[in-house]
């Protein structure tokens, strides 16, 4: 599948990355800790009813050149202690307020690098959670890891701890990329890794993180990586777009120095990638991951059933509304959003206050969620059905068209450049249509159409 370079061109424009709708950077400074602990406890009335919590562990030992996360160079075990204790106070105050009753079904541990700090501070929060709510079966408690900071004790410390999903930050296989953009390299082998974590629990989830398009990749070099990583048999394996926004991260200032692979390059090792990947038994979902056919993920997928929140693809049995814990992160509610404070100094000053450190939030009317859920749709399953969508919430057809930016002329256009075929109300993604998702999605975002926020480029 050779993708034409005029449509490149044509479509390589700055969109939203849909993780959520709308995007983080339409939330507004206007909400108050009263009006989070509010939203908390009307959550409680609301579906999906399982609880999902995301907690963020903001240190790195050493800062990626690439990271668009909220992350903070370790500098003292002392700002590290204080952070954790307030993280648990803010575990307390918010676990007390959702209804008991209710399931857990996901822990996520994002960062920074959740697995740079000691692992005994991991375990004591996951049995704070576990003391306050009951799980679904097999829930999923999952943690980001970079394989430079893995032994045999750590993840002996984590399975005790009751994780069962290791997302592995590879990024590439290739050591002289990895010193360009300032990522540790790992001690053990990533095959002992597997083998220590397969050992202590068989049914662990593994998955490998990539990222193309960094310096000192290109297509024969990021296959190499890829070939590597399926010797090695992981559960699944993701593939991130680097994107390049050095005005908001500026560190990646140095990658632009170092010389980063041209889109025609990047758009290849995309391409070389999936058939890899596809001729090797994982199937795709979702814009970037690809998975075994028995995964649950992919049988959510046939079915038009894979589901996203800010944990990333999940299956309607695991999703659960988000209670979010620690700096910068974001509780995903039914109804609304809220983002904790960037600052650690806030964040830790605000909760021994006995207040919610809330930085921003948004509030979704009753047309921004249905606007959601056409989206949320596109980007998981790759098909809408808009019929089923306007019945779904008890609207008409031509209702559900005008609270989207439809216009059937955008459209014909990617009918026309072969990125969707339409029918009967059926918007579906064509195979190589999936690198464009994003495109089609902000053609039927109303809130996209203004402009006038900075995202990053679509390829």
């Amino acid at each position: 599948m050779k993708i034409d370079q005029y449509l490149l061109d044509k479509y390589n424009a700055p969109v939203p990355r849909y993780t959520s709708y709308p995007p983080a950077n339409h939330f507004s400074d206007k909400f108050t800790s009263s009006d989070y602990e509010t939203a908390i406890i009307e959550s409680n009335e609301l579906n999906p009813q399982n609880v999902s919590i995301y907690v963020h562990i903001p240190f790195c030992k050493k800062l990626c050149f690439y990271c668009g996360c909220n992350k903070i160079s370790m500098h003292n075990d002392e700002m590290i202690k204080k952070y954790i204790e307030t993280l648990k106070i803010e575990l307390h105050k918010v676990l007390k307020l959702i209804n008991p009753y209710r399931l857990l079904s996901q822990i996520h541990y994002g960062g920074g690098t959740p697995n740079a700090i000691d692992s005994k501070y991991l375990g004591e929060i996951n049995s704070i959670i576990f003391s306050y709510l009951k799980t679904i079966e097999s829930p999923e408690i999952a943690i980001e890891c970079n394989p430079a900071y893995l032994d045999f004790q750590y993840i002996k410390d984590l399975t005790d701890a009751g994780f069962n999903r290791f997302s592995i930050g590879i990024q590439d296989f290739n050591i002289e990329v990895l010193k360009t953009v300032n990522r540790s390299i790992p001690e053990l082998p990533v095959k002992e890794i597997i083998n220590i974590i397969k050992d202590l629990n068989p049914n662990a989830v593994i998955n490998f993180d990539f990222i193309y398009g960094l310096p000192g990749q290109n297509s024969q070099s990021f296959a190499k990586s890829i070939d590597e990583a399926i010797s090695y048999n992981p559960d699944r394996i993701v593939t991130f777009s680097y994107a390049h926004l050095p005005t908001v991260f500026k560190a990646q200032y140095a990658l632009e120095k170092a010389g980063l692979p041209s889109p025609e390059e990047k758009i290849e090792m995309y391409q070389n990638t999936n058939i890899q990947l596809k001729e090797n038994g994982y199937m795709p979902v979702g814009m970037d991951h690809y998975v075994r056919e028995d995964d649950e993920l992919y049988q959510a997928f046939k079915n038009n059933l894979l589901h996203r929140n800010f944990q990333g693809y999940c299956t309607r049995r695991t999703t659960g509304q988000v209670y979010a814990f620690g700096i910068s992160s974001i509780s995903q509610f039914e109804t609304s959003y809220f983002q904790t404070t960037k600052s650690i100094e806030s964040y830790i000053e605000t909760i021994n206050k006995d207040s919610f450190p809330v930085e921003k939030g948004y509030r979704l009317n009753n047309n921004e969620i249905i606007v959601r859920e056409v989206i949320e749709e596109l980007m998981c399953n790759k098909k809408i059905d808009l019929t089923a969508i306007a019945l779904n919430f008890d609207i008409s057809l031509d209702k559900l068209k005008s609270h989207l930016n439809f216009d059937e002329s955008s459209l014909q256009n990617f009918i026309r450049d072969g990125i969707i075929n339409y029918s009967n109300n059926i918007i579906e993604i064509s195979e190589m249509g999936i690198l464009f998702i994003r495109n089609v999605a902000a053609s039927l975002d109303p809130v996209y159409k203004n402009k006038v926020m900075n995202y990053s480029k679509a390829v």
